[in-house]
């Protein structure tokens, strides 16, 4: 059939309005034309048939162009997909082209956890916040039965379809939202799923193939690129992980160095003979504190500062740990104690203050100082052991000639490392349990140790020790030795001495102050010539009164002589008057208030036991020594005037 020479209508004029992609419009013109030309029944039906024809062509034509832009959106999707997004925004890019893709109302995306559950990630379309972080639970609405099939499930009104298994929760949002048609796609991935990829409209309606095929190659690729982006981050982790490891490696790598050459330093300390108290301050540098070398019985060997503060009972339960672990221990305040041990043996513990909180190598490094200073008291000590009878000719000499005592002796004595010309105290110990072997091996290294000499006399310990205080000697030498033999230890000291030839006068002084402890009952104890008072000047080799009367009343006699005052008179008076205030202000021609005064700054001077007994006894008696110096003094300055004359 084909067009009029000028009215007719024609399956040609169908062929024109196709090629110029008329819309529907046109068509339909096109037959309203026909008809109102008169056209017949047959020319009309041939007419419609081209209609319908051209319709036909321009579904399909149309659908190809929508296949055509769906799978260039994939494409593009695909590509994205690639760029390095982290999860997150890897699942919005997903559910954003989702929706954009197919025009759906809204779109979001769940992911499964390794116990079956499930949530929502992320949603794109939203008009409340209830979809963002549901939880979704195990077997209820579309997700699950899509990840369940391993395929699409639809349905063109969700909260009207019975055969889904629904959920308060989702179903608050689907209401919520106004959502109808929902389609659920499988995010797959090998024989297993990943979550799900949704989409909806606000509308009840039914999903087109396409429409299920575009999802569901959304979805494939969204699961690739998920999976993707986990192993990236996983990969990362591990790369991260792996730095940190190096790192930590190459810290630990310069601690072990640092560790071992300060171990080495220690320990070339050592063996170049330095001393307890350079070794502890080596230490101390090396951990950046405070150390503390203590013997077996608590006491301070050397120290390289204060350690203010010390809980001495925590250090006592903390040093019995320590040697029970055999390892250090830390202790309240940030202090740490470390046992210093020989085999079974212990040999005292450090303390160590550190400015800074100890790392585990710091630790080591502390507990290899401990080793360092037991190896150093070892040494001492061996070292001591075999100078020992050097220590005893020498010491013999000096007793048995001290008159004789020559150029050779003192070379032999500062070869030791001792200079006899300075002063030097003498200390003798006798312990009261009869374990002298014992008490010899500690006075060796104690002598070697403190810079002096040992010796064995009459069963006693004779000790001849740089320094000027006697007592002090003795009481630190009883201190260190009665706790080593379990049992007490008396002791006498006496000296300084002024010269090596003085040590013998020394030594029999030291030897009658303990006659003089052990006559008085005073077994156990320490006593020295000041100790003793008049009784020490009793039994003095030169009776000192001059060092008694200032020991005693020095500092009395020091104020009446700066302050012109009578202090002394008023003790003179008062103890005349039997320790009667009134009556010595009598003697004094003073107020009673006076004396009360007097006798209130004496007791500021000589301290508050001096009106007890002993204290009385022997203030009286410097009194009266000073008295008789004093008249003996006068009569001898004249009998030398009237020789004179």
């Amino acid at each position: 059939m084909r067009r009029g020479d000028g009215d007719g209508v024609g399956p040609l004029d169908v062929l024109e309005l196709l090629a110029q992609d008329a819309p529907q419009s046109r068509y339909e013109t096109l037959l309203a034309e026909a008809r109102g030309a008169g056209a017949g029944e047959a020319e009309l039906a041939a007419l419609t048939r081209a209609v319908d024809l051209a319709g036909s062509v321009r579904a399909r034509a149309s659908r190809g162009r929508q296949r055509e832009a769906a799978l260039t959106a994939l494409v593009d999707t695909a590509h994205d997909l690639t760029s390095p997004y982290d999860i997150d925004g890897l699942l919005r890019l997903i559910t954003r082209r989702a929706r954009r893709l197919l025009g759906f109302d809204m779109a979001w995306l769940s992911l499964s956890r390794p116990d079956g559950s499930a949530y929502v990630r992320t949603s794109e379309g939203e008009t409340t916040a209830l979809n963002v972080g549901l939880e979704l639970g195990t077997g209820r609405g579309l997700g699950s039965i899509a990840q369940a099939r391993r395929s699409p499930v639809w349905t063109p009104d969700y909260l009207a379809d019975p055969s889904i298994a629904h959920a308060p929760g989702i179903d608050a949002v689907v209401e919520a939202e106004g959502l109808h048609a929902i389609i659920a796609v499988p995010l797959r991935r090998g024989n297993s799923t990943l979550g799900a990829l949704y989409g909806s409209d606000r509308a009840v309606r039914e999903f087109t193939p396409d429409e299920i095929g575009i999802m569901l190659s959304l979805a494939d690729l969204a699961a690739v690129a998920i999976e993707k982006a986990r192993l990236l981050e996983q990969t990362r982790d591990e790369v991260t992980e792996l730095a940190a490891f190096g790192s930590r490696t190459n810290t630990a790598l310069t601690r072990v160095r640092h560790l071992w050459e300060c171990h080495a330093r220690l320990a070339g300390l050592v063996l170049d003979g330095a001393g307890l108290a350079t070794l502890a301050r080596a230490t101390a540098d090396a951990l950046d504190g405070v150390l503390q070398v203590r013997d077996p019985g608590g006491r301070p060997l050397t120290a390289t500062g204060e350690l203010p503060g010390l809980d001495e009972e925590a250090v006592t339960k903390g040093a019995l740990q320590a040697l029970t672990d055999r390892r250090p221990v830390r202790l309240p305040g940030d202090l740490w104690l470390a046992p210093v041990l020989a085999g079974a043996e212990d040999l005292g513990v450090l303390l160590l203050s550190a400015s800074e909180p100890l790392a585990d190598e710091d630790v080591r490094l502390l507990q290899l100082a401990a080793q360092s200073v037991a190896s150093l008291m070892l040494i001492q000590r061996g070292t001591a052991a075999a100078e020992g009878p050097v220590h005893d000719e020498i010491l013999a000499d000096l007793l048995e000639r001290p008159h004789s005592v020559d150029l050779h002796l003192l070379e032999r004595t500062r070869r030791l490392g001792i200079d006899l010309d300075g002063p030097h105290v003498v200390v003798v110990a006798r312990p009261e349990g009869g374990e002298l072997g014992k008490a010899v091996a500690w006075a060796s290294s104690y002598a070697y140790r403190m810079g002096g000499l040992k010796g064995v006399r009459r069963g006693c310990i004779v000790l001849v020790l740089p320094g000027s205080d006697a007592s002090a000697a003795a009481h630190r030498a009883s201190g260190e030795l009665s706790p080593l033999l379990g049992h007490a230890v008396s002791t006498g000291a006496a000296g300084p001495t002024r010269s090596p030839g003085e040590v013998a006068r020394v030594y029999a002084e030291a030897v009658r102050c303990l006659d003089a402890l052990t006559a008085l009952d005073g077994v156990g104890g320490t006593a020295s010539l000041r100790e003793l008072g008049f009784l020490g000047m009793l039994l003095s080799a030169d009776h000192d009164v001059e060092s008694f009367v200032a020991a005693t009343i020095g500092p009395v006699l020091a104020y009446d002589a700066d302050r012109l005052t009578e202090l002394t008179r008023t003790l003179e008076a008062y103890f005349a008057s039997g320790a009667s205030p009134t009556h010595a202000a009598e003697a004094l021609h003073v107020h009673p208030n006076t004396v009360s005064r007097r006798l209130d700054r004496i007791t500021e001077l000589l301290g508050p036991d001096w009106q007890k007994p002993a204290g009385a006894l022997e203030i009286q008696m410097a009194l009266r020594l000073r008295k008789a110096r004093t008249v003996l003094h006068d009569r001898r300055t004249a009998a030398d005037r009237a020789d004179g004359v």
